[in-house]
């Protein structure tokens, strides 16, 4: 038995990698199209978010949302979860119909086919050098006076321990929020990790949980507040802490 859950496991997994270039390869005179200019972005992400629910319903995953507030058409947003899955990117897009950039890792540009077009549509950050984080400030508001949202995962990657429920949160994602005054849009995604985790053999098709958190604003809030981001920081992560509580994970040793 444990044999045929290995052989499944394997397949799968190289499955996944299958499903993530394929659709690249079929599109790919389309993509490399939308990416031609900054201001066809939009088009780039309808793409996107196709791509992503092939993975997605491809690898068996089906996701079910909870909205407590819709976002509105046209505005700018700072989308904010938790990480645990290189399937938090699928689902994101998944959920959000509003074009929104990703801030990310700049590690992952290394993966054929994707890391092609992930380095010319996301915000690449080098987490090492103070220089690279500067960077992303400048590019981040290009891309919010294009009238685009943000995504950030806060946690600021996934944490090598797998029992840890949510790491310590970056403020990164609160600091932008707050210089340019958009509402932060906390979401909680609760069996990521158990569907497709980062350790090679585990995970299973099944059901994906989210919910998208009331909103929170950040209008009239100072900007160079260090408190203010600090207190910022903390709420959402709570939010996010409980939700996950709530749809049964155990808390961290």
């Amino acid at each position: 038995m444990r044999l045929f859950k290995v052989f499944f496991w394997v397949l799968w997994r190289i499955w996944f990698y299958f499903l993530m270039g394929l659709p690249i390869i079929i599109m790919l005179p389309f993509l490399l199209v939308s990416i031609l200019k900054e201001k066809w972005y939009p088009y780039f992400f309808v793409l996107a978010r196709i791509w992503a629910k092939i993975i997605l319903f491809g690898m068996g995953f089906y996701y079910k949302v909870e909205r407590e507030q819709e976002l509105e058409e046209g505005k700018s947003y700072m989308l904010v979860s938790n990480h645990t899955s290189m399937t938090d990117i699928m689902l994101m897009l998944a959920l959000v119909r509003n074009p929104f950039v990703f801030v990310g890792k700049k590690e992952l540009a290394k993966i054929p086919l994707f890391g092609f077009f992930y380095k010319r549509t996301c915000i690449l950050v080098d987490r090492s050098s103070s220089k690279s984080r500067m960077e992303v400030f400048n590019r981040a508001q290009k891309r919010l006076e294009q009238g685009l949202s943000i995504c950030i995962f806060p946690e600021g990657g996934v944490p090598d321990d797998e029992s840890v429920l949510l790491d310590e949160f970056k403020d990164g994602a609160f600091r932008l929020a707050l210089e340019h005054q958009i509402p932060i849009v906390p979401m909680t995604f609760a069996d990521n990790k158990k569907r497709f985790s980062y350790t090679f053999l585990s995970g299973s098709p099944g059901l994906m949980r989210a919910k998208i958190h009331h909103f929170i604003e950040t209008k009239g809030k100072d900007v160079g507040d260090k408190k203010e981001i600090k207190e910022l920081r903390e709420i959402v992560r709570e939010i996010i802490y409980q939700q996950l509580l709530k749809f049964g994970h155990k808390k961290s040793a």
